[in-house]
């Protein structure tokens, strides 16, 4: 019974070491996105213009999916001299929930 419970325990754990990153969630994905200064070349994030989400609460409530990606996308390409995001993407939508939670004081 100990050796099928010991080799429960090491498989759930390598089970853990085996998901991927953003497994904790979007909305840590979307952070983790807007902090960082991979999206672009220009060595800046999407919180050097906007800490904190400064003048973006007005972004989740103002734009459907479709405009806010493309406002998203055009940021990454002008400020952050990078790559757009695929609109319809994983990356994309954790980017706009964690924008979109700004407005909303229960985050």
């Amino acid at each position: 019974m100990k050796r099928v419970v010991k080799g429960a325990v090491v498989g759930l754990g390598l089970c853990v070491l085996a998901l991927p990153a953003d497994a904790a969630g979007p909305m840590d994905r979307g952070r983790e996105l807007f902090e960082s200064s991979q999206l672009g070349t220009s060595g800046t994030s999407c919180s050097s213009c906007h800490p904190g989400g400064k003048k973006l609460e007005w972004a989740g409530s103002s734009y459907d999916d479709a405009k806010l990606a493309a406002i998203v996308n055009r940021c990454i390409e002008k400020a952050l001299k990078g790559k757009p995001l695929d609109p319809g993407g994983e990356d994309m939508k954790a980017l706009m929930q964690y924008i979109r939670s700004f407005g909303n004081p229960g985050g």
